[in-house]
């Protein structure tokens, strides 16, 4: 009986209103019912879902700050990396193409002319030539409009030879440009060409005058403390800048003289000048061919020793040396050995030295050696 009852309940309830259904359907076959989530029932099952949750969260933020992390450490190492290499250039100037008629030699420039035309600088044009440029920068300093000469915007603070030989070959010339002022300018230059060991003592000499004329320094020896040179050779160099005209003239070039005849030749002055002075004026007309030790010994000899050749300048009978010269310089010399004997010498001067340029030396003398035969059977 109470079966009966319990089935005839079941036939009357409608489940067309459950979620999911549908009421206008047809279909007699098995309704398909959504995904079911549950949930929990008490309030710990919901703090331990919302912990669950809460925790996954926490685990994907972790991992977004770990990569994170991992790239900054990258990009530290890199830039670590760019900060140790730009130290290595921590005070190093770029050097640029600069026109050379827009620079200026310096007011203390130290290059004579015969600097600018003799062997050396004609094998340093043709270097520079072949590179297309001067690889190693001269460098410059800034001037203003006022002082700029002829529209110069620069000033050489060394490298005179360089920028001459790039002038000539019509290229620019690559410079290094720094702000200085005088004293510095002078100070870098000085130190640079005598690092190169190619400025001649006179040339040495009138740079150091012209600076203590100038007042960038107040003595000779504040001078040499800032060029870090002995102040004896200061002296030096500053005696044969101070040797008059006549007797730099008396040479076939300044760049001739040597520190160690600064004081002979200064005490042969302060012994008697007007002597000095006409054994200079001979040596400089002679048809004579002397080299610079030859004008030097005869400048400084003894009175006594300084017979005929005019106003006291003894001839040499026979001339048994004569200088071998190159582009005005005395390269080497020709002279009779004791043995009667023929002896040359050709110095570094002369740019020689392989053995391709021995060589041509020695066909070129045996050419020459056929001529003067010929000419004395003639």
């Amino acid at each position: 009986m109470k079966n009966s009852k319990l089935l005839d309940k079941a036939a009357r309830l409608d489940f067309s209103k459950l979620p999911g259904s549908n009421a206008d359907s047809t279909d007699t076959g098995p309704a398909t019912l959504p995904a079911f989530t549950p949930r929990p029932k008490t309030a710990p099952g919901a703090l331990m879902a919302f912990a669950n949750d809460t925790r996954s969260e926490l685990l994907r933020e972790n991992e977004t700050l770990r990569e994170r992390a991992r790239q900054t450490d990258v990009l530290r190492g890199r830039l670590d990396e760019a900060l140790e290499e730009l130290q290595q250039w921590d005070g190093a100037k770029a050097a640029r193409l600069i026109e050379p008629g827009l620079i200026r030699p310096s007011r203390y420039a130290n290059r004579h002319p015969h600097s600018l035309s003799g062997t050396d600088f004609q094998k340093l044009r043709s270097e520079i030539q072949d590179a297309g440029g001067n690889v190693q920068p001269i460098k410059v300093r800034p001037v203003s409009r006022e002082e700029g000469d002829g529209g110069a915007r620069y000033e050489v603070v060394f490298g005179h030879r360089r920028l001459q030989a790039c002038r000539e070959l019509g290229l620019l010339v690559l410079a290094v440009i720094d702000s200085l002022d005088d004293q510095t300018l002078f100070v870098e230059m000085e130190r640079e060409n005598r690092s190169r060991k190619d400025l001649s003592a006179w040339e040495q000499g009138m740079m150091y005058r012209r600076a203590l004329d100038g007042g960038l320094f107040p003595s000779n020896r504040k001078l040499a403390e800032a060029i870090g040179v002995d102040l004896s050779a200061l002296g030096k160099a500053l005696a044969l800048a101070a040797l008059p005209a006549f007797v730099i003239e008396a040479f076939p070039s300044p760049l001739h003289l040597q520190f160690r005849w600064a004081k002979p030749l200064a005490d042969a002055l302060a012994s008697d000048p007007e002597r000095v002075r006409s054994i200079a004026q001979s040596l400089r007309t002679s048809p004579d061919v002397f080299s610079a030790r030859q004008i030097f010994e005869r400048l400084t000899s003894k009175a006594s020793d300084s017979r005929g050749l005019g106003q006291g300048v003894e001839r040499f009978h026979p001339l048994k040396t004569q200088p071998v010269r190159l582009d005005d310089l005395d390269v080497g010399w020709v002279r009779v050995a004791e043995d009667g004997g023929i002896e040359i010498r050709i110095g570094t001067d002369a740019g020689l030295g392989s053995t391709p340029d021995l060589a041509d030396l020695a066909n070129l003398l045996s050419i020459g050696l056929t001529r003067l035969k010929a000419q004395r059977k003639g």
